[in-house]
């Protein structure tokens, strides 16, 4: 063998007891293999996926559960949104009918207040027109004395004389009244 080894062609042909141990530790090799790490190697691989797999599956679903939230908190908001516009209407028209309430009470207390004014100032008038007529009454007596030279202050004539004369002016002012 050693010649066959000197021509140059022993180096490219093996020895075949180095083959038969190769061969039998290949073979011990890929059953190991076979049996232990491939095995492990595709549990490993297939819990991943399965991760990978219930990762893209959580993350559907947690997306499918923030739509309905999200369109959830649209419909409260739009509900929301209709509620709160009814409540300023109901605040508007609440705010017009006080106001119209309001302006109501302040006209009934405004002609009350004209009323009573228009009334006393009738009970001064007809005070002022007696307290006149008395006065005017006196005052012609007094100097229809004088032109007569005679002082009739104080007798009963007096009195009746003014009663005449008032119930005259009443008569002239109711006359004049009419026309």
């Amino acid at each position: 063998m050693h010649m066959a080894a000197s021509d140059g062609m022993g180096i490219l042909i093996p020895i075949w007891q180095e083959i038969v141990v190769g061969l039998i530790a290949f073979a011990l090799l890929c059953f190991l293999l076979m049996k232990f790490v491939f095995p492990r190697m595709e549990e490993t691989f297939k819990q991943r996926v399965d991760a990978i797999e219930g990762g893209i599956q959580r993350a559907e679903k947690a997306q499918e559960e923030a739509n309905q939230l999200l369109e959830q908190y649209r419909r409260k908001l739009d509900a929301a949104s209709e509620e709160a516009a009814a409540i300023r209407d109901e605040a508007r028209a609440s705010a017009v009918a006080d106001k119209e309430e309001i302006l109501a009470g302040a006209r009934e207390e405004a002609n009350r207040v004209i009323a009573a004014g228009h009334s006393q100032v009738e009970a001064s008038r007809q005070q002022l027109i007696r307290e006149l007529r008395s006065e005017v009454g006196t005052l012609a007596v007094d100097l229809a004395g004088k032109i007569v030279s005679a002082d009739m202050a104080g007798k009963p004539t007096t009195e009746e004389a003014v009663d005449r004369f008032l119930a005259e002016l009443d008569e002239q002012s109711t006359a004049s009244g009419a026309r």
